[in-house]
């Protein structure tokens, strides 16, 4: 659902003596701009020491002034857009994080979240340590710096080691760009190369953007570390299953991205698909909510034959706002970003796909701009599961009380929304529509099976 879930943020990193690293990364950035609308940033170095940039907006604002960008030379560049789902909106919280300590200088982008955070800052605190933010990633520089291994590969291994939870980190030191995935694979990350030089990206359309070619998927559990002598990779952390989070695949992932070994587009529309033959309705369109519905509604109608059009238009000129809205803004908030077309819906059946419900909230809205349009019924059907369960890993879902799948029935949603019909994927029609293998993912959010286990 447009508006409903965030993501925490995307990465990207680069190691190069040839390229301009600090523009590429800013170019990078914005290939993953849906990743993270709250804050962006940039850190380079030159061998000699960090620099850094670092605002509160979107990659084109942050770097509207190309001397932002001048400033940060050097052969090794990271960068971070960032939506919070731990700690506050700020931007002290923006990163990456700069520190300097006993080893040297040290930056980190970190895209996931961690689930024992409080528990080791407290026991920092007793020990002296002194917090300069409210985000989780801040814990691991804390770990790092404090760790008494010498090199600083081992040292970041050893703060991992005390931390659960998802990450895909770049670490970037003076001479080196280290990339980390936890041990499940919950956030994705991969390796790409531009002639001799190597880049990690969140998501591949930020290779693809930069003429970087995709060589493969930083494994769970593997540290890749860049330096002058070129690359070493290693396994240094082992689980026997992944859990890579699905909803990477059915909501956050750009269409044209290639996740978890699956083209995000193609993988949408076999969902669509298998919504088609698990719900079979007499409709005369098939019409998507935009942006995230489009490929599954695709499939919906290929599967079940009902033509499809655009029945709603998104504006795409409408970003994040940080101030809180007026009524007049809450009146207004979904009009603005989706407005239906009259000529098309008026006087038909139609069948609605989205990609999810949190809330309910906007569900209600988009099927009353849709019946003032004149629809003559609405069937509203969901390309994923009903999400149940909060998410502890890096998306921002409420608490299960404000789930609203979580505390009434289908009925009584329908009736909520005001649709004359609602239907959502099964969990079992999910998993075989994405061809998974057998603990390959972590679909906790519809099941609430979390693979890595804490108090809550």
């Amino acid at each position: 659902m447009y508006g409903s879930l965030k993501e925490e943020c995307g990465v990207f990193g680069i190691y190069s003596d040839k390229l301009d690293n600090a523009k590429l990364t800013m170019y990078g950035l914005f290939a993953m701009q849906h990743r993270g609308q709250e804050s962006a940033g940039i850190a380079s170095t030159d061998g000699y020491g960090i620099s850094s940039h670092k605002e509160m907006g979107l990659v084109s604002s942050v770097f509207a002034d190309e001397r932002n960008l001048e400033k940060l030379k050097g052969n090794i560049a990271i960068g971070h857009v960032r939506y919070s789902t731990t700690g506050a909106s700020g931007v002290i919280n923006a990163q990456p994080l700069v520190i300097r300590h006993s080893k040297g200088d040290l930056a980190i982008a970190h895209n996931g979240n961690l689930v024992n955070t409080d528990s080791i800052k407290e026991k920092l605190e007793k020990q002296g340590s002194i917090f300069q933010t409210s985000n989780d990633t801040e814990v691991i520089l804390h770990l790092v710096a404090r760790s008494l291994k010498d090199a600083i590969e081992d040292s970041i291994l050893d703060a991992l080691s005390q931390v659960k939870g998802a990450y895909s980190i770049l670490f970037m030191t003076n001479n080196k760009l280290i990339a980390v995935r936890d041990p499940l694979g919950m956030r994705p990350l991969v390796l790409g190369k531009k002639g001799d030089s190597y880049i990690f990206a969140s998501e591949t359309p930020a290779l693809d953007l930069v003429g970087a070619e995709y060589i493969r998927e930083v494994e769970p559990g593997e540290m890749i570390i860049i330096d002058k002598n070129g690359m070493d990779a290693k396994k240094v952390f082992h689980r026997e299953r992944t859990a890579k989070c699905i909803f990477e695949l059915i909501y956050f992932g750009r269409p044209d991205s290639n996740l978890f070994s699956r083209n995000v587009h193609l993988l949408r529309k076999e969902v669509g698909r298998q919504l088609a033959r698990e719900n079979k309705i007499d409709a005369d369109l098939v019409i998507p909510v935009p942006d995230s519905g489009v490929s599954s509604a695709l499939g919906y109608a290929e599967e079940s034959g009902i033509p499809y059009e655009f029945g709603i238009m998104r504006n795409h000129y409408v970003g994040r706002t940080f101030i809180q809205p007026n009524q007049l803004d809450r009146e207004l908030g979904v009009k603005k970003k989706l407005s239906p077309i009259p000529d098309v819906i008026r006087g038909k059946r139609i069948v609605v796909v989205d990609d999810s419900i949190v809330r309910g909230t906007t569900s209600r809205k988009i099927v009353k701009l849709l019946k003032k349009a004149g629809a003559k019924e609405i069937h509203l059907l969901i390309a994923a599961p009903p999400v149940t369960f909060p998410c502890y890993y890096g998306i921002d879902l409420p608490t299960r009380k404000e789930l609203i799948a979580a505390t009434h029935t289908l009925e009584e949603i329908r009736k909520y929304i005001l649709a004359d019909s609602l239907a959502y994927l099964s969990i079992e029609g999910l998993h075989k529509a994405v061809k998974a293998e057998k603990n390959e993912f972590c679909d906790a959010c519809f099941t609430g099976n979390y693979p890595v286990k804490f108090t809550k």
